[in-house]
């Protein structure tokens, strides 16, 4: 028997690249806070109604793409394949919306949908997403899609489209629904056997097929902006000159709709054409009626996730790397008693912060040496019969070879010294 593979379309995350994972998931958090978000950590386990009544039964997620299994408590669970849903059930189930609005949240973690691994796209994937309820102003919807184009400047990508849309709300999205259903009626014939069916169900879909066919019998579609009511036209009017005022660049495109039941209103996706056919890098919009759907109050809210298997791609693609942590000191020890005094003091580093590596059996000063160059230590910090009996240790920099010996605290301050400088 050969050695154990990892499941098809979910992928191990080493060193080095691990560490541009966690440089984007940094950069991240300190943009989620400077715009007040906090995070939250739902499980990724949920009873299945969780999104099957949020994402919606015509969708294909739900359709073909869940990982859903009876447990033996013969209980339906799901493993959550998108953020938005649990987030939501948490909120009510929490009662979060007794707190000050708006409640502003993010989350990181994986996701899983059964599809066809592709670059970018995996059936365990991640994601980083917010979320932020109670506040149906316009100007939360230009400061949420403003803090995803920071957060994509500041991890280093550049050339992206941002484009948004209006999708309407509960008093307009039915006579745009019936505009579509009439436009798409004698087309039938020419789609795809998944757009048949969301012509009855979900007709907005038709116009998220990538099906080459279905794309170009949507040409002269109806567009939801043409069909808004006086109330949602004013909001994504606001949207635009806020936008503008923040110096967002953005297009309008009539034609993206959102793949979940759940969106109203704002609308809007960031695509990268680096990534061929799968060019979405983040999306997301508005979901006003979910909370309530969810036995929540009538609480409007908004969000967006980026997908980071897709975001790395784009970066690795671009050479932009996350350097590996730097290793400080590396303590090297000749002979017994120094081995057992030269772990102390490499713990004694290690509380200080300082990234501490130690030599591990017997090994000679030489090999030691070596392996210290090798790690890329800042610091050698040598501790043999020697510098036991004078209570020193010695030092070499790696730099330049400059050298000499100092006391146990004084190997703090000359860690210390040299790191900031």
């Amino acid at each position: 028997m050969g050695p154990f593979r990892a499941v098809k379309g979910v992928q191990d995350v080493l060193p080095p690249d691990v560490f541009l994972w966690q440089h984007i998931e940094s950069i991240a958090c300190d943009v989620f806070r400077a715009y007040g978000f906090d995070e939250i950590r739902p499980p990724i386990l949920e009873h299945t109604e969780v999104f099957t009544r949020s994402i919606g039964q015509a969708t294909d997620i739900v359709d073909k793409e869940m990982y859903t299994f009876t447990d033996k408590g013969n209980r339906s669970l799901t493993l959550r394949p998108e953020g938005t849903a649990s987030v939501v059930r948490a909120f009510v189930q929490n009662g979060m919306h007794t707190l000050p609005s708006p409640q502003k949240l993010y989350y990181m973690g994986p996701m899983f949908r059964y599809e066809r691994p592709q670059k970018g796209r995996q059936r365990q994937f991640h994601q980083i997403g917010v979320e932020a309820f109670g506040i149906s102003d316009p100007k939360l919807d230009a400061e949420v899609i403003a803090m995803l184009m920071e957060l994509l400047r500041q991890v280093g990508l550049g050339g992206l489209s941002c484009e948004i849309n209006s999708l309407g709300c509960s008093k307009c999205r039915p006579a745009f629904r019936e505009v579509l259903v009439k436009f798409f009626t004698p087309k039938l014939g020419s789609l795809c056997t998944d757009c048949v069916r969301r012509h009855n169900e979900n007709p907005l879909r038709i116009l998220d097929c990538k099906v080459p066919g279905c794309i170009k019998e949507r040409k002269g579609a109806p567009a939801a902006t043409d069909h808004l009511c006086g109330e949602c036209r004013e909001h994504f009017e606001t949207l635009q000159i806020l936008l503008n005022d923040l110096r967002v660049s953005f297009t309008l495109n009539p034609e993206m709709v959102r793949g979940l039941d759940y969106y109203t209103s704002t609308a809007f996706e960031v695509t990268s054409t680096d990534l061929g056919a799968q060019n979405a890098v983040a999306a997301g919009g508005r979901y006003d009626n979910l909370v309530k759907d969810f036995g929540g109050p009538d609480t409007p809210a908004i969000g967006f996730a980026l997908g980071m298997e897709r975001l790395v791609a784009l970066l690795s693609d671009k050479a932009v790397s996350a350097e590996a942590p730097v290793l400080d000191a590396y303590v090297v020890s000749i002979g017994k008693e120094p081995v057992r005094k030269g772990l102390v003091i490499a713990e004694r580093l290690r509380m200080k912060g300082f990234r501490t590596e130690v030599s591990y059996g017997s090994s000679s000063l030489k090999n030691q040496m070596r392996r210290a160059d090798k790690l890329g230590a800042r610091y050698v910090i040598i501790i043999g019969e020697d510098e036991l009996r004078e209570g020193m240790l010695s030092y070499k920099r790696m730099s330049d070879g400059a050298s000499g010996k100092v006391s146990a605290s004084e190997a703090e301050g000359l860690l210390s010294t040299d790191k900031n400088n």
